[in-house]
């Protein structure tokens, strides 16, 4: 009889259901213990992958010395082929540009660094996950080492860049037969044949170190021919220094470079270089009197792991040197002008993003927003002179230009492009160092710049040059204005928004300003008072007032009136002669739902962070979000040409125009993973949607004025035509409006409530600008406790009689000059400034406290004064 008790069959049941509890309680975190280790081999394998990413290819000039000559009729181009620099002769002058700064090497300011960029006709500059940037120049880090090719055509010439610090190569073995070693050994001097010996150490299967021992299966790898051979292998860790005195020693011996090639073959070891190389390539044509440069963005090839941020073509093209007399052109305002060698140098560089911020790029702070509204840029020697327009992936370039005595001897004018941007991602309190983000792919397209030369120094003629292209790129669009009136904009505002208590809830409801009827009425009054050449923006008409809601549906703001109203409205101002423009914005959305048929997750674009790209208003005191104010979004970039077409639709089934407060002002990206839209791609589908618009009959108004949207428009308000005339620079000058002038109406900024109205009216007939004014019917009282204090000037009651006087005398004197070409522009002084016209009209403008007399003529102090 057994000593043990029987386990009972309820125990037994009672013991597996516990086995089967217990089990089911590790199902779980067995699966999960899975994933976990799925997950690990998936970013093994994808580190892998990182790892084996293919070498950036290291190209190598094969040619000759011989110069490089592509030529024209016009033009002469002459590239060196061992430094990729060239000249470019204007045969009508006879002028010579340069590529890079003669003499940069010797420049006695520029630091090492400086003067390889000096030399350079490419700057590349690349990033990190951390934020570092590192800039790269083709000079010191590719035409000094010949790692370019050049590729020649019948109307082109193309450098293959690799930019990148690759270790220079050394025509000396590797590894090489004892025997072939003992016999060069055996030519050379004592002291040489010693240093060639301790340089090199000698590798003998049959007679390994215990070290080398240990390690021979490693040594059979790397030189498969030890297994046979004697061997001499270059010990590792050597200088530049000791391998070009090497080089030189078996050369002197009788080394060859075919022996080279084969003596590398021994050694299966691969040459390594822990440092980034990069491959871009220029294109250079002659277009009749024009050069046309290119960068094809898809010959940019660099590392993942160091993403190609900002790309400069030609960065000191035409360079002006400490003992020229010049100045640069910038794209300030309507232009702007920095003088070579102004002595500004505590002041910033000159630095302005080409169309803006775009907003798809998430920022914290704003301190100050710059924007270039005009494409173009360009250096004078005050003999001859050159344009450069910024053709394709100009949504992408910052125009920057400086003066000698900062970082160099040089002064110079530029464009850098942003081809891949970036934000710093937000890890929270997980990690406490910044992290970035970069544009994961560069967009299929090309960057273009197009120098055009003028045998001339005078911004005048530098401008009338860019008229020209204007003109032979948009034949059908830039056409002679007709009326010889004063240009005239009103816009009228709508209405706006204003907290009511309904029921003891705040709720938002649109404020009336102007209704439908009290515009027809306030159209009249204008009409009456005499002004012609009249063009009226109504805004705040529809979808919740000035603070428009999503337009995917168009509403008109039922307190301002009814649908008949609006028709009478538009019907009274075509009987009047009055071009009305409807209002709208499209390219965001402000307190907008679900209900408005606006979803963000859906609608609104994406930051690069893949956030969702909430905007907010900023402070000009604390550069934050101001408190108090709704954010908004941008929208989706293939819903903004949508909206274009539906606005303009809308507009035109009330018989009006339509006006766009955002196009042709703003322009943005939209970094959505599956459906990006490049900032490239957004400005050519609104332009294309412009153009729509302008083919079918309808008349289209815009704000700022940006280059691409102005072939389109037939009227441009609230052009910044002084720019912030930032203290680096040394004179304004109406550089874009000579270009325009006569081709398109335009006007700075309403005249009653831009803050400054003398000085508006004087910049404006300097600048051959029409009128512009913002008038409401109801009184500034009415704007109370909102948060429109920007039109407390616009009582049209309160503005009306000035309005008329300062119309009055502006059409009577300059009206008849408005569809004309402006011939010539001279800066009398800084405060004295002269406007000629095509029948000879001049116009002078004091800025000054004091009359002043100018060849017999007394303009008088803060007044324009018209001679015809």
């Amino acid at each position: 009889m057994s000593k043990y008790n029987p386990i009972s069959e309820e125990r037994k049941q009672e013991i597996k259901m516990n086995i089967i509890k217990e089990l089911k309680a590790l199902i779980f975190p067995t699966i999960m213990l899975l994933i976990f280790a799925g997950l690990v081999i998936f970013i093994m394998k994808y580190q892998s992958t990182e790892e084996e990413e293919d070498p950036v290819e290291v190209r190598a000039y094969a040619g000759d010395d011989k110069t490089i000559v592509m030529e024209n009729k016009s033009l002469k181009f002459e590239m060196d082929p061992k430094l990729t620099t060239f000249d470019l002769t204007v045969k009508s002058s006879g002028k010579v540009w340069h590529s890079t700064p003669v003499g940069a090497a010797d420049d006695a300011l520029a630091i090492l660094e400086e003067k390889n960029k000096l030399q350079s006709t490419v700057l590349l500059t690349y990033g990190t996950d951390a934020g570092l940037d590192t800039t790269y120049d083709s000079y010191s880090l590719s035409a000094v080492n010949g790692i370019y090719e050049i590729t020649t055509g019948d109307d082109f010439v193309q450098v293959d860049y690799s930019i990148g610090k690759v270790a220079k190569e050394f025509v000396i073995p590797p590894a090489i037969l004892a025997s072939r070693l003992d016999e060069l050994c055996s030519t050379m001097s004592v002291s040489d044949r010693e240093n060639v010996k301790q340089l090199y150490k000698k590798l003998d299967i049959n007679k390994l170190s215990t070290a080398d021992k240990k390690n021979k299966d490693s040594l059979l790898e790397a030189y498969p021919i030890l297994e046979t051979e004697v061997i001499y292998v270059l010990r590792e860790g050597q200088k530049d220094s000791a391998k070009a005195h090497l080089q030189k020693v078996f050369e002197e011996a009788g080394y060859t470079y075919e022996e080279y090639i084969e003596d590398k073959e021994l050694s299966t070891l691969e040459a390594t270089n822990s440092n980034p190389v990069f491959n871009v390539s220029v294109i250079y044509r002659l277009d009749g009197d024009d050069l046309v440069v290119e960068v094809p963005l898809s010959s940019i090839d660099s590392p993942s792991s160091y993403p190609v941020t900002n790309v400069c073509v030609l960065p000191y093209f035409g360079a002006g040197n400490t003992e020229e007399d010049g100045y640069v052109l910038v794209p300030e305002g309507g232009g702007s002008i920095m003088n070579f060698n102004n002595g500004k140098t505590s002041q910033a560089i000159y630095y302005s993003n080409l169309y803006g911020w775009d907003m798809a790029i998430e920022r914290k702070d704003v301190v100050h927003t710059t924007i270039a509204n005009m494409n173009v840029f360009g250096i004078s020697d005050k003999k001859d002179s050159f344009i450069c327009v910024v053709e394709g992936g100009a949504s992408y370039a910052a125009i920057r230009a400086d003066i000698s005595g900062r970082a160099s001897s040089y002064n110079y004018v530029n464009a850098v492009y942003t081809v891949k941007p970036r934000e710093k991602f937000d890890l929270g309190s997980n990690s406490n160092k910044d992290v970035y983000v970069y544009l994961e792919n560069l967009p299929d397209e090309t960057l273009s710049q197009r120098y055009s030369f003028v045998n001339s120094g005078s911004y005048v003629d530098m401008a009338k040059d860019y008229r020209s292209y204007l003109l032979n790129k948009y034949p059908e669009y830039m056409t002679k204005v007709t009326d010889s009136n004063t240009p005239v904009a009103v816009e009228v505002v709508g209405a706006v928004d204003k907290v009511k208590q309904i029921v003891g809830i705040p709720v938002s409801r649109p404020l009336p300003l102007t209704t439908y009827d009290e515009a027809e009425e306030l159209l009249s009054e204008l009409k009456e008072d005499g002004i012609d050449n009249l063009s009226v923006k109504y805004s705040g008409w529809c979808n919740g007032g000035v603070k428009q809601k999503y337009l995917k549906n168009i509403k008109k703001v039922s307190a301002l009136g009814s649908y008949s109203d609006l028709k009478d409205l538009t019907a009274k101002a075509q009987e009047m002669g009055i071009s009305l423009y409807l209002d709208g914005m499209v390219q965001y959305e402000k307190d907008s739902n679900i209900f408005n048929g606006f979803f963000s997750y859906r609608d609104a674009a994406k930051f690069l962070s893949r956030k969702r790209a909430e905007l907010y208003e900023y402070s000009a005191i604390t550069y934050t979000a101001r408190e108090g104010l709704d954010s908004y979004f941008l929208l989706h970039g293939d819903i903004i040409p949508s909206l274009m077409g539906k606005l303009s639709a809308t507009a035109s089934k009330y018989n009006a125009n339509v006006s766009f407060l955002d196009v042709g002002k703003d322009l943005s990206s939209d970094y959505w993973r599956k459906d990006y839209t490049s900032r490239e791609e957004a400005l050519n589908l609104q332009v294309e949607e412009l153009k729509k618009i302008k083919e079918s009959g309808q008349k289209v108004m815009i704000n700022s004025g940006n280059a691409y949207a102005l072939p389109y428009a037939d009227f441009i308000t609230n052009m910044d035509l002084k720019g912030s005339e930032y203290t680096i620079l040394d004179a304004t000058v109406p550089f874009y409006q000579i270009a325009i002038h006569g081709y398109k109406d335009y006007t700075g900024a309403p005249i009653n409530v831009c803050g400054n109205q003398e000085e508006e009216i004087l910049t404006s007939a300097e600048y051959g600008a029409g009128l512009s004014f913002t008038f409401m019917k109801e009184s500034s009282f009415t704007l109370q406790k909102t948060l429109y204090t920007k039109y407390y000037g616009s009582d049209f009651a309160e503005w009306e009689e000035e309005m008329k006087s300062i119309y009055s005398r502006y059409n009577a004197e300059l009206g008849h000059t408005f569809k004309q070409e402006i011939k010539d522009h001279v800066l009398i002084n800084n405060d004295v400034r002269m406007t000629v016209y095509e029948d000879g009209t001049k116009v002078y403008v004091n800025y000054g406290y004091e009359a002043f007399n100018y060849n017999g003529v007394k303009i008088p102090a803060r007044d324009y004064l018209v001679v015809r």
